[in-house]
């Protein structure tokens, strides 16, 4: 989940979007992009697709990477 943290957390600032101008943006609420954001491993993969659209992107499955 830290990639995707990461990936929506830079790809928000680059667009200029504070987090509540995130939120409001895509529909999420604001708690929601601040847990997503710090990586916390039990958010939602519905929500997190929401995020992600954002960005033309989607969440899909794949091997999992050691890092």
């Amino acid at each position: 989940m830290n990639k995707i943290a990461e990936y929506i957390k830079s790809s928000r600032r680059a667009a200029g979007l504070t987090q509540q101008e995130f939120a409001l943006r895509s529909g999420l609420g604001l708690r929601f992009v601040r847990e997503l954001e710090q990586g916390k491993p039990t958010v939602r993969l519905d929500k997190v697709n929401q995020a992600l659209a954002m960005f033309g992107m989607e969440a899909v499955p794949g091997r999992k990477v050691d890092t």
